[in-house]
C-alpha cells in the first residue's frame, strides 16, 4: 500500500523514467519471444534495442485487435505457457476471441491497479466490496475481486444475475462498494424501488466502481440519487489487462491512468499521428511491465483525450477523459458520422426522458438509412397525453437534427419497457446487418 500511495503522488519525471525502463524491456521481450512482433518490427524498420526515449516508441508499428485474433490462441504470449497462471478471453461475439495470459506478477499488478479504484473511493480494509460483474473468462469479475483482495477488504463474489438476491445481500450484509456495469447498478436500484425499498436508505453503499460500457453524466446523477453513493468510472480491456487501466478518483474529473504499468498515446485515428494533450483521438496503449501478454502500441479504438493539468486530488498520473465513443462503434447514417454519445448529449437536455434508450437503424424502401430513437419517459410524465408525447418527440427530433445533421425519428415509450440487462446494456440494434 505504501509503495502504491508513493507512486500515485510521484513527480511525473519519475513516472516517465519507470515507463521508459519498462518499455525498453517490453519491446525486447516481444521481439525475442513473439514471432509476430519480430516480423512487424522488422517490416517497419523499428529496432527495439535502440529505443532510448519514450518518443522513440512512435517508430514502432501499431497492433490491432485483428492482429491478436490472427495469432489466437497463444502466439502473442511472450512467456512459456508454463509460467501463465490464468487466462482470460474476450467474448468473441464479433469474431475470433482475443486471449490474455497472466503470470503471477501480472495478477499481482492487476489486483493492485483495480485496488487504486478502491483507494480513490476513500476505501480501506474495512470496506465490503460487492462484485456483480460476471466471473469467468470475462475480466470484470475477477479484476474487481483481485482488487478487493489486494486492499485486504472483504469481498462478496456475487457475480451477475439473480437481482433480488443481490438486493437482499446489499441490504443485509453491509456492502459499501459495488462493482458492476452502470446499467446493472441502475437495474438493481429500480428493482429495489419496485420491491418497496428505498436503496438510498436501505443499502449501505458509499461508492460504485462502474465500467465495461459508457454512461452519461445524466445517468451518473440518476444513479447517485437513487443509491446515495459516489460513482467512479473504471476503464480497461481484455487485450491490455482488464478493468483498472484507468479509474476516476473522488473528484470525477477524468480517469487516472496507471502510468507505471501503461503508457498512453492519443492518435488521429485516420493518420496515426500522435496528438497533443487536450485533443480528442484514439487511445493507444503500451504495456510497461506485463510479462505474459504485453502489447506495443495497441489501438484500443476508444475515443478520448489526455486531460491537461493536474487533478485537484493531487495525484500526478495523467488522466484520460471519459470514453466518448469507439471508432468501430461509430454509426454512418446517410454518409454522416454519428456516435451514440452525441445522441445521449441531446437526450440529457430533456428532463422528461430517462437514461434508458435504444437506437434502431433500418433502411426504407429506397434503401436509405432510417434511424429511430426509442426513449423511456420518466414516471412523472403524463404518458396518457397524446399531444404531450407528440410535442416532446418533435422537440427531441428537431434538436437531434440540429446536433447531428441527420434526421432521427423519436418514439417515446413507457417506463421499464426497454429490456434491462445483467451485464452490458444493448444500446444499438442495427437491422441493416441483421443484428437483433
Amino acid at each position: 500500500m505504501s509503495r502504491t500511495q508513493e507512486i500515485l503522488h510521484a513527480p511525473h519525471e519519475q513516472i516517465e523514467e519507470i515507463q521508459l525502463e519498462g518499455i525498453k524491456k517490453t519491446v525486447i521481450a516481444c521481439y525475442e519471444n513473439v514471432p509476430f512482433y519480430k516480423r512487424s518490427f522488422d517490416e517497419a524498420g523499428f529496432d527495439p534495442y535502440a529505443l532510448s526515449s519514450l518518443e522513440d516508441l512512435r517508430r514502432a508499428p501499431f497492433v490491432t485487435k485483428q492482429d491478436l485474433r490472427d495469432n489466437y490462441p497463444y502466439k502473442m504470449f511472450a512467456t512459456p505457457l508454463s509460467k501463465v497462471k490464468e487466462i482470460h478471453m474476450s467474448s468473441g461475439t464479433t469474431g475470433v476471441a482475443t486471449v490474455g495470459g497472466y503470470t503471477e506478477h501480472d495478477l499481482e499488478t492487476w489486483g493492485e491497479c483495480f485496488a487504486r479504484g478502491i483507494i480513490y473511493a476513500n476505501g480501506s480494509e474495512k470496506d465490503i466490496v460487492h462484485v456483480c460483474y460476471g466471473y469467468g473468462l470475462f475480466t470484470g469479475g475477477l479484476g474487481a475481486h483481485y482488487g478487493g483482495l489486494w486492499m485486504d477488504s472483504t469481498v462478496i463474489p456475487m457475480s451477475a444475475g439473480n437481482t433480488e438476491r443481490q438486493i437482499r445481500v446489499l441490504k443485509e450484509m453491509g456492502s459499501t462498494i459495488i462493482c458492476c456495469t452502470p446499467s446493472y447498478a441502475m437495474h438493481i436500484a429500480d428493482t429495489a424501488i419496485e420491491m418497496g425499498l428505498d436503496p438510498a436508505r436501505d443499502f449501505h453503499l458509499r461508492a460504485g466502481i462502474h465500467g465495461a460500457e459508457p454512461f452519461s453524466d445524466n445517468f451518473r446523477r440518476d444513479l447517485e440519487r437513487k443509491l446515495n453513493y459516489h460513482v467512479l468510472d473504471v476503464y480497461g480491456l481484455t487485450e491490455t489487462m482488464g478493468p483498472g487501466v484507468a479509474i476516476e478518483c473522488w473528484e470525477q474529473q477524468g480517469l487516472h491512468l496507471a502510468e507505471d504499468h501503461f503508457y498512453a498515446e492519443i492518435i488521429d485515428p485516420n493518420t496515426g499521428e500522435v496528438l497533443p494533450d487536450g485533443e480528442w483521438g484514439e487511445l493507444v496503449l503500451t504495456s510497461v511491465d506485463r510479462e505474459a501478454s504485453p502489447v506495443v502500441r495497441y489501438r484500443t479504438r476508444d475515443i478520448t483525450r489526455i486531460i491537461p493539468g493536474t487533478c485537484p486530488c493531487g495525484r500526478t498520473h495523467r488522466r484520460i477523459d471519459r470514453i466518448h465513443g469507439r471508432t468501430d462503434d461509430m454509426l454512418i447514417i446517410r454518409g454522416v458520422n454519428v456516435f451514440p454519445s452525441q445522441i445521449e448529449d441531446v437526450m440529457k437536455t430533456f428532463p422528461q426522458v430517462s437514461s434508458w434508450y435504444q437506437i434502431e437503424i433500418d433502411t426504407d424502401q429506397r434503401s436509405l438509412d432510417l434511424v429511430t430513437l426509442k426513449a423511456e419517459v420518466n414516471p412523472d410524465f403524463d404518458f396518457d397525453s397524446v399531444a404531450a408525447i407528440e410535442r416532446l418527440q418533435q422537440e427531441i427530433s428537431a434538436r437531434l437534427k440540429t446536433a447531428l445533421s441527420v434526421g432521427v425519428r423519436v418514439r417515446l415509450v413507457e417506463p421499464k419497457t426497454i429490456a434491462r440487462s445483467e451485464g452490458k446494456a444493448k444500446r444499438i440494434v442495427d437491422l441493416r446487418r441483421g443484428i437483433k
